[in-house]
């Protein structure tokens, strides 16, 4: 598959996320998919569960943006920001394709923390 291609489906992945079309939005997985949340130590396997799970969770969201996506060949990563209950959770995805799908993605989640003044000196707050 074409890097524009896999592009292309990854637009459509997290713009489908964040409308909440559940069926769209796993049209990106192969059937036999992994996704691994490594901070909870859970892996989910295939595609119906990963869909079921996400479509159960308890609380939609109230704001999704993608902050930038980066890949070659069949190795991209997004970083994006899910806002539940007002409170931003920071997410990173690594998704590995293989004949157009995604056959692995890991997934990691940080919730903001304030800096620490010490270092303030040298840093630059951001947006």
């Amino acid at each position: 598959m074409q890097e524009e291609q896999i592009r292309a489906a990854l637009d459509a992945h997290w713009h489908a996320s964040a409308d909440g079309d559940a069926d769209t939005e796993h049209n990106i997985y192969a059937d036999d998919a992994i996704c691994d949340y490594p901070q909870s130590g859970e892996r989910i396997l295939g595609r119906k569960n990963l869909q079921a799970l996400r479509s159960h969770h308890p609380e939609k969201p109230s704001g999704f943006n993608v902050r930038r996506i980066l890949g070659k060949g069949d190795l991209w990563i997004t970083e994006y920001i899910i806002t539940y209950q007002g409170r931003p959770a920071y997410t990173v995805s690594i998704m590995e394709f293989r004949d157009g799908k995604v056959v692995h993605e890991t997934q990691y989640f940080s919730d903001p923390f304030e800096a620490p003044s010490w270092r303030s000196q040298w840093v630059q707050k951001m947006a």
